[in-house]
């Protein structure tokens, strides 16, 4: 479906914990929209949910990272509103954003994914032991996960945990390459190596920009054997599928010494900077950042809601 004479409401911010990351992605989509013939593009900074959109609003590009825009509440206003907007529904936003609803679908899928626990956090440790990896369910960008070795560090790790949620999600900790595949449509985007300059991949070596702490080398695509880039993609496509994602998404797997792909999590509003890893993806497959902008929108335009 073609954008020309299209108004596209880029929509940025939000009230969540990743709103300054949002806005930085917002503005690279909406220069890249801008770029694009006969396409008029507002940008809007979204607050909460009490926002207005431009009148005659064709398609609400959806650049709101975390709470309320990559969880469903916002899929839900934008559908009241009766406004299409881009990548994931309401239920595949809903499930995908709670880590323990996705790693139930997972396993009824067959997905590769670690092996885990909840915990209420009230009293006793987890069962699974160290080391350990322990994460809020419903935080992104790797917000208060921690990667706990003794006791004390778990202490450590509840009392951060604890200020998003009463209860953590406790994956057993897999040591290996750090792996995130792009999905566009049925397409598994060529895989990027995430290499932290230190630790994993935290919120400081994502967005050094942010704490002037951490930082990241990328290589895409991975150095990887075919047989052994095929079976991460597929995992990624099944996890992508399992969840009922629509348009596109970013899958994160660990590789283990084995070659093994563990699902992590799908993201579905990933980073949109030209600098982003889904971006990254598309580019090692001859897509550039406009065209991938501007095949996000049309694809959606074409879903049905």
């Amino acid at each position: 479906m073609s954008l020309i004479g299209k108004t596209i409401a880029v929509l940025m911010g939000g009230p969540g914990s990743e709103r300054e990351i949002s806005l930085v992605s917002a503005q690279s989509v909406g220069t890249a929209l801008r770029s694009l013939d006969g396409v008029n593009v507002v940008v809007v900074d979204v607050k909460d949910s009490h926002f207005e959109l431009p009148e005659g609003t064709d398609l609400a590009f959806n650049v709101i990272h975390g709470t309320f825009g990559e969880d469903g509440v916002l899929q839900e206003i934008l559908e009241a509103k009766g406004v299409p907007y881009t990548g994931a529904g309401i239920a595949a936003s809903r499930l995908a954003f709670d880590k323990i609803d996705s790693k139930i679908r997972f396993i009824e899928h067959s997905v590769p994914s670690p092996a885990y626990e909840l915990w209420d956090m009230v009293s006793v440790m987890p069962v699974m032991g160290f080391p350990c990896v322990v994460k809020p369910p419903r935080e992104g960008s790797s917000v208060g996960v921690h990667i706990v070795q003794n006791a004390e560090g778990m202490a450590k790790a509840k009392e951060d945990v604890a200020k998003y949620c009463d209860r953590a999600l406790v994956e057993q900790l897999v040591i290996g390459k750090e792996l995130t595949v792009g999905i566009l449509g049925d397409q598994a985007l060529p895989i990027v190596h995430i290499c932290p300059n230190s630790g994993f991949y935290d919120i400081n070596n994502k967005y050094p920009w942010l704490n002037n702490a951490g930082g990241t080398d990328y290589i895409c695509p991975a150095d990887l054997p075919d047989d052994v880039t095929k079976s991460v993609q597929d995992a990624a496509l099944i996890a992508h599928r399992s969840l009922g994602i629509e348009v596109y998404s970013r899958a994160d797997v660990l590789l283990d010494a084995d070659n093994r792909p563990w699902v992590l999590e799908v993201n579905t509003i990933p980073g949109m900077t030209e600098s982003s890893l889904l971006p990254k993806g598309a580019q090692a497959a001859g897509i550039d950042f406009v065209q991938l902008c501007q095949k996000i929108a049309e694809t959606s335009l074409q879903t049905k809601r």
